[in-house]
């Protein structure tokens, strides 16, 4: 296990401890309140890349996202929300099915074995 792995990107803000990256089961996401906000943390596969969203879905207006299903398409990771199944890219937070939306995304790293996400925005 690498001491720390980031996604692609850098934060604003503070990071936060989730949990152990191994409390995520691969293929799932759990939900976590970061800075005051319900944020979905996923882990698509078994590795320790990480990613980090908004927990609402902005079509049915429920924080649900972190039990929606992990999918790829395009060698790009989205999850489909578990309501009305759309699906939102976990790097950029844009809706598949509607490009006029899109979820707020937070940066995501695994540190020394503990899953950590931004307060912030990402740059």
């Amino acid at each position: 296990m690498s001491s720390e792995t980031i996604h692609h990107f850098a934060a604003t803000g503070h990071f936060e401890n989730i949990c152990q990256i191994e409390d995520i089961t691969p293929g799932t996401g759990v939900c976590a309140l970061v800075g005051g906000e319900q944020v979905a943390v996923f882990r698509p596969d078994a590795s320790e890349q990480v990613f980090a969203i908004h927990n609402m879905d902005p079509f049915a207006r429920s924080n649900v996202l972190s039990r929606g299903l992990i999918c790829e398409h395009q060698g790009e990771y989205w999850v489909a929300s578990p309501l009305k199944k759309q699906r939102f890219q976990l790097k950029t937070g844009l809706c598949m099915e509607d490009e006029r939306f899109s979820i707020r995304t937070f940066a995501a790293r695994v540190t020394n074995g503990y899953v950590e996400v931004s307060s912030g925005e990402k740059e």
